[in-house]
């Protein structure tokens, strides 16, 4: 678990540090007159489709990759492993076969959102550039999980990428970038960029060999990788298309002005979500090893303590967001309607809680000999999710959006959790779950009531710093997770040797 611990805290410190570029970015975004809401939300549809497409075009080379790397590595040498060669291989057939879906399908495109997002038409193509680039970095960053190289790839996703943006946003701002324009086609290349950062890492240390012989592990498992990847290749669609299909409903039906707003209020989400990466990315190859040897007392070990670990994260950003979430739009004086977002960001809040505090049940799933469970439980998520966001999308606007994602993620991780203690007795939840969530209510109110009436700056710093304290001295005082202490004695380590 030590392994586990140290790559998740030192990926989750590398997510916030691209959080912290990627707030500086929606800075620029939504500041007075440099981009509009339009131009903000457009670059949040580009993400949305671009995952679409990913998610079409891996064929679920990636789940192939986290399931079966095991099997490959322990009995094949390096330059005999063909499983990459046939990952990105079938990856990019499958991003041409997006492609020409895309041209058919354009005038449908066009139907849908040329009233209301006429820039989302106008720039279509552009987002297939974003969309490879997307979808190769993704077959190749699961690879580089299996290779122990998880905080690599999440220094690229993260904090690489965000960079980026912040530097065309600079050369935009600074009128180097004459217009959006061009702005948007430099932004469409931000993912093939990392891509061809992390393919060259890989290439020059010699961790990926590429050979077109098919190996005895591929003719052994063909049938069960075959039937692997179909089934989860399909899942992974329907839980993608359920995660995007809110911001492309919102485009077409509100339009890209409200797109924005919704996408300022998605953002506060993911900062709440950024932990989860970093401990998956940490324990697939562990749990795919568990499933291998059939180590169960593991298994449930990193399912209970994903689950304590990531509700602590998650209950503690969420509320950290809350008390400031309207407070710092004025104070920084962004420009007023994205208050509009802040009811949405709360119910984004509280399914981004529901569904890290479930733990690595979707990981664990999809490792296991019940992968096929995965698609099922998808199926139920997508038929709640779909019909859901469109009905309240055109009632509440971006409101219904997030009243959606809600119920059926707490339907959907339900089902799971159900599944998963059914099948293998695997229960992410303890009492120190319980004591999180008071925790966190108590912390917030408490901070809240305190400095209601403080306002600006000094506001924003003392509710942050109370709540900080009291949540962080409660979580180390009751021991809500066993990797709190070992943690807590490292850092006392390190001061202590610097006032050495």
């Amino acid at each position: 678990m030590s392994t586990i611990r140290k790559q998740s805290i030192l990926s989750s410190g590398l997510i916030y540090i691209g959080f912290a570029f990627g707030l500086l970015n929606t800075y620029f975004f939504t500041k007075q007159h440099l981009f509009t809401e339009e131009q903000y939300g457009l670059t949040g549809i580009f993400v949305a489709i671009a995952s679409m497409m990913m998610a079409f075009s891996g064929m679920g080379m990636s789940s192939y990759i986290a399931k079966f790397y095991p099997y490959y590595h322990d009995h094949l040498p390096p330059a005999k492993n063909d499983m990459l060669t046939w990952a990105l291989l079938i990856n990019t057939i499958g991003f041409i076969l997006v492609i020409i879906a895309g041209v058919v399908l354009k005038h449908i495109i066009i139907r849908k959102f040329s009233q209301n997002s006429e820039l989302l038409v106008h720039y279509y193509y552009w987002i297939f550039a974003l969309g490879f680039g997307l979808s190769i970095y993704t077959t190749l960053e699961v690879y580089a999980w299996s290779k122990g190289k998880s905080v690599l790839t999440n220094f690229l996703r993260e904090v690489q990428w965000r960079m980026l943006t912040t530097i065309l946003i600079v050369l935009f701002a600074a009128n180097i970038i004459k217009d959006f324009d061009l702005f948007i086609k430099l932004y469409a290349f931000t993912y093939p960029a990392i891509a061809i950062i992390l393919f060259t890492y890989l290439a020059f240390t010699k961790k990926i060999y590429f050979t077109f012989s098919i190996s005895k592990v591929s003719r052994r498992y063909f049938g069960k990788i075959i039937s692997y990847s179909f089934f989860i290749y399909s899942s992974l669609i329907i839980f993608t298309v359920s995660q995007v299909f809110d911001s492309i409903v919102i485009a077409s039906l509100s339009g890209l002005g409200k797109a924005g707003i919704f996408a300022l209020a998605q953002l506060m989400g993911s900062v709440i979500q950024a932990p989860q990466r970093g401990i998956i990315s940490a324990s697939l190859l562990h749990l795919s090893r568990a499933w291998k040897e059939k180590n169960m007392p593991l298994i449930r070990r990193i399912y209970q303590r994903s689950s304590i670990n990531l509700l602590i994260f998650a209950s503690g950003i969420f509320v950290l967001i809350a008390l400031n979430y309207k407070e710092a739009i004025l104070t920084f004086r962004l420009k007023e309607t994205f208050l509009l977002g802040f009811n949405a960001f709360i119910l984004i809040g509280l399914t981004r809680i529901v569904d890290m505090g479930t733990g690595l049940n979707s990981q664990i799933i999809i490792t296991s000999t019940r992968w096929r469970f995965e698609l099922i439980s998808g199926v139920i998520l997508l038929i709640l999710i779909l019909p859901l966001t469109y009905i309240l999308t055109k009632q509440y606007d971006i409101l219904g959006p997030a009243i959606a994602s809600l119920v059926s993620t707490t339907i959907y991780n339900t089902i799971r959790i159900v599944f998963l203690w059914k099948k293998f007795r695997l229960f992410p939840f303890t009492i120190q779950s319980a004591y999180t969530i008071l925790l966190g209510a108590l912390s917030f109110g408490i901070s809240y009531f305190l400095f209601s009436n403080l306002h600006g700056l000094p506001g924003l710093i003392l509710r942050s710093l109370v709540f900080i304290i009291l949540y962080g001295v409660g979580v180390i005082y009751l021991r809500l997770s066993p990797d709190v202490k070992p943690v807590w004695q490292t850092i006392k380590k390190r001061l202590k040797r610097r006032k050495d």
